[in-house]
């Protein structure tokens, strides 16, 4: 029996003392399903409250700078019903996306009991996470923030104040696209408003317009109009930029059916991509419909890791170090895992 270094990171064990099972609490009864999911982290938090007050700013700038002022009634009544819907959409993403277990491993089963209990073969290996204290199934990764590993976790989003994993991800993406969306009719709107109630001969410095344009399209003052309105482009188009880039890497994760930890893990290996329509439904609920778009409907729900699931077939003890080899490439992924692996 010995144990065997590979790098800094993770550990091939032989004993199954390594990790010290008598310090990993039994998992607890497990709740009922649907049971509140919440992280308790102090940045998050912040995040997303500044995530709702931004929104709800947009909200009030377009309402009652823009549309309520209007004499133009169709447009108000059409832009106001796109806007709102869009906004009520985007918030409902964001509060499935953070309230969501985005797929977290039960802690505290990785017990001497438990992993003799698997009865492992030769060539046969366990993951295990020396930080909760969990048998990890295939793709899953520890996050600091949550304290949990996730199965498939693409990367812990501070905004949603939650991971973005298997379960969650279908609404951290509906998040991204209904923000990038009212993000741009923000931005058309803005144009409009000042094509049509600016003209040329209003003085900025003055802050005086010579004609009562202006106060037709504004119940507020001329200064107190444009800064809100430049507060709102500026929002507005950083938000846009922002979300679209995180909406297409989150679509190529789920087309590629790859995650973006699993990206930095072999960053220096070249993988061929290949459209992956499966992985689509699945994350997105279903085959295409309106159900798609909509964050009160939930993703395909996959079903527990069994025990045979957690347990992890290798060739020879050299598969296993070169699958530990590529942690080397992303130190800044802190996953410090354990295998155990029987001796043959």
């Amino acid at each position: 029996m010995m144990l065997i270094h590979t790098h800094h990171f993770r550990d091939i064990e032989r004993k199954p003392e390594y990790l010290q099972p008598e310090k990993c609490v039994p998992p607890p009864y497990p709740g009922p399903v649907g049971t509140m999911w919440f992280i308790r982290d102090s940045c998050g938090i912040a995040c997303a409250i500044v995530t709702w007050f931004l929104v709800l700013y947009a909200e009030f700038v377009v309402l009652f700078v823009m549309l309520i002022p209007s004499r133009d009634y169709v447009y108000s009544i059409i832009n106001g019903i796109v806007f709102n819907l869009l906004a009520f959409l985007a918030l409902a993403s964001h509060c499935r996306a953070m309230l969501t277990d985005p797929g977290a491993v039960p802690k505290g089963n990785a017990t001497k009991e438990f992993i003799e209990s698997l009865q492992l073969k030769p060539g046969q290996v366990v993951y295990k996470c020396p930080k909760c204290c969990s048998i990890k199934p295939d793709r899953a990764h520890h996050c600091s923030v949550c304290k949990r590993c996730i199965r498939k976790m693409d990367h812990h989003c501070p905004w949603v104040n939650n991971c973005v994993g298997e379960n969650n991800q279908k609404y951290f993406v509906l998040f991204t696209m209904y923000i990038a969306l009212i993000s741009l009719h923000a931005l058309i709107m803005v144009g409009f408003h000042f094509l049509h109630c600016f003209e040329e001969d209003w003085t900025i410095l003055g802050m005086e317009p010579r004609t009562s344009s202006m106060l037709e399209c504004s119940s507020f003052s001329p200064p107190t109009t444009v800064i809100l309105l430049i507060l709102l482009c500026f929002e507005a188009l950083l938000f846009l930029i922002f979300t679209s880039v995180m909406f297409g890497t989150q679509v190529h994760s789920i087309c590629t059916d790859e995650t973006g930890i699993e990206r930095l893990k072999r960053k220096n290996q070249p993988r061929e991509h290949t459209a992956n329509w499966s992985s689509v439904k699945d994350t997105c609920g279903g085959d295409f419909s309106l159900n798609w778009f909509n964050p009160f409907s939930r993703p395909w729900q996959p079903e527990m890791p069994s025990d045979k699931d957690l347990v992890r077939q290798v060739s020879s003890l050299s598969d296993v170090e070169s699958t530990q080899t590529t942690e080397e490439h992303s130190e800044e992924i802190k996953d410090e895992d354990s295998v155990e692996v029987l001796d043959e």
